[in-house]
């Protein structure tokens, strides 16, 4: 585990350090005995971090006397701290926010007071219905239509990948309201998980989400559904996803760190020629990496996660959100590999930690925009600084 005294928490103040050590604390006493449902929404989990608090720590502070307007840092402290302890338990919450946080900086007084609170609890689960089938990394060629009935639409087409369906109370749902006008065209809409039309399925995938796909057939949604104005969807949406994008990159760092943890541990209890496994230099050099890889993500996520608190430009909070998530879910991929290597066969017998993460690293390198596409966001933000079009 990592400690203050093995690594300075650079960006961190003493309080956050706290915070994080009481919520490991806190979790693995708490989260212990919850039964995982793999691929499916664990709804005693998160009715357990309900009465945590930490859905409410999600939301509203809990860190001292932080200021609410200090979202990223909080949430990335949640994510990767819950991720060393339980990955279920870290995507359940982050899954909450990221369906919920559209309802919360973009509904109307009344949707934010039906659905927030819910969510809180852990009663009511929440979910982000962005991507298509036929507009994944390129969101703004969504096709799901919001045609004009009266003073509201009617919503048809298809969302797939969307984490939480069909299983969801809530659906943050973006829609084409303007044909033709890509991303102006975009509406965001709060759906209730039982309108009527709304159907779905479950997708089954390697890494243990709960997942699927939903048709809309004529749903039907009114001007109090609306999530900020109509033809200003994609900058909900864009705005969410700013805030969650440095988590997914801390979500990557609390799984790194736990595989490096189980590396360590293994590398001085495994004998081999007369000693321990570490003091082969092989061994000892890929566990150099392995931290040093792990701890530059982590000071990334947190440079992105405080410019975005701080109010940066929003291209900087852009361009920074990319390199954490790029670097952090990239670095988290090799570092479980480099771990079960280390551990061998055992490593990937079913039900260890590192068989748990093997297959849970691979999926935050896709979601939430493909490393390639971070790549992109970095290139485009680059080029437009040696414009001089800052």
């Amino acid at each position: 585990m990592r400690t203050q005294e093995q690594l300075p928490p650079f960006g961190l103040r003493g309080e956050h350090v706290a915070y994080a050590a009481s919520l490991r604390e806190r979790a693995r006493s708490a989260l212990s005995g919850v039964a995982s449902t793999e691929g499916r929404v664990n709804r005693p989990l998160l009715a357990r971090l309900g009465e945590l608090g930490l859905l409410r720590d999600l939301f509203g502070g809990g860190v001292g006397d932080e200021p609410r307007g200090a979202a990223a840092l909080r949430l990335c402290l949640l994510r990767e701290t819950l991720a060393q302890v339980s990955t279920e338990a870290e995507t359940a919450l982050a899954l909450q926010g990221l369906g919920s946080y559209p309802i919360l900086q973009s509904g109307r007084p009344g949707t934010v007071q039906r659905w927030i609170p819910e969510v809180v609890a852990g009663r009511a689960v929440a979910a982000f219905a962005l991507s298509e089938p036929g507009a994944g990394s390129d969101a703004a060629a969504l096709e799901l239509r919001a045609e004009p009935d009266g003073e509201g639409w009617r919503l048809s087409g298809e969302k797939t990948w969307i984490s939480n369906a069909p299983e969801a109370d809530v659906y943050s749902v973006f829609a084409r309201t303007g044909p033709g006008q890509r991303a102006a065209g975009v509406t965001a809409f709060v759906v209730p998980g039982d309108a009527a039309g709304l159907a779905g399925e479950h997708l089954d995938l390697v890494a243990p989400h709960a997942i699927g796909h939903l048709t809309f057939d004529g749903v039907r949604v009114g001007p109090a559904q609306l999530l900020g104005e109509v033809g200003e969807g994609f900058g909900v949406a864009m705005r969410t996803l700013d805030l969650f994008r440095p988590s997914v990159g801390a979500f990557a760092v609390g799984m790194a760190q736990a595989a490096l943890d189980c590396a360590l541990a293994w590398s001085r209890e495994r004998q081999v020629h007369g000693g321990p496994l570490h003091a082969q230099q092989a061994v000892a050099h890929a566990l150099a990496e392995m931290a040093t890889r792990t701890e530059a993500s982590r000071l990334l996520v947190y440079a992105a996660a405080s410019a975005y608190d701080d109010g940066a430009p929003a291209r900087a909070v852009t361009m920074s959100a990319a390199m954490a998530k790029l670097h952090a879910t990239e670095s988290a991929q090799l570092v479980v590999d480099q771990a079960v290597q280390l551990l061998g066969a055992r490593g990937l017998q079913r039900g260890h930690l590192l068989e748990h993460l093997y297959r849970e690293v691979r999926a935050p390198r896709i979601y939430e925009g493909a490393s390639e596409v971070q790549r992109s966001i970095i290139a485009r933000e680059l080029l437009r600084l040696e414009d001089g079009s800052r």
